[in-house]
C-alpha cells in the first residue's frame, strides 16, 4: 500500500509540532540534575558513591561546588 506524499509531509509535520511542544524550557544543566537526582534518588546512591565514579581531581571539584552552593 502506497501512503500519498502529502499524507505523510502532514504526519511528518504534526510530529515535528507535537516534539517542540514536548520540549521543556530548561537549560541543559538543569536537566542534567534533575536526571543525576532522579537517578541517585532510584539506586539510592550517596554523595561518597557519586564522589568515587569521578577522578580524584573532578570529585575534589565537585565537592567544593556542592560545599559552595550550600553556603550561598
Amino acid at each position: 500500500m502506497t501512503i500519498p506524499t502529502d499524507a505523510f509531509r502532514r504526519f511528518q509535520a504534526e510530529l515535528a509540532a507535537l516534539d517542540t511542544k514536548s520540549r521543556p524550557s530548561k537549560s541543559p544543566m538543569e536537566l542534567a540534575k534533575e536526571e543525576f537526582l532522579a537517578l541517585r534518588k532510584r539506586y539510592g546512591l550517596t554523595v561518597a558513591d557519586v564522589v568515587t565514579f569521578f577522578p580524584e581531581e573532578e570529585g575534589i571539584a565537585y565537592l567544593q561546588q556542592l560545599i559552595a552552593a550550600r553556603t550561598r
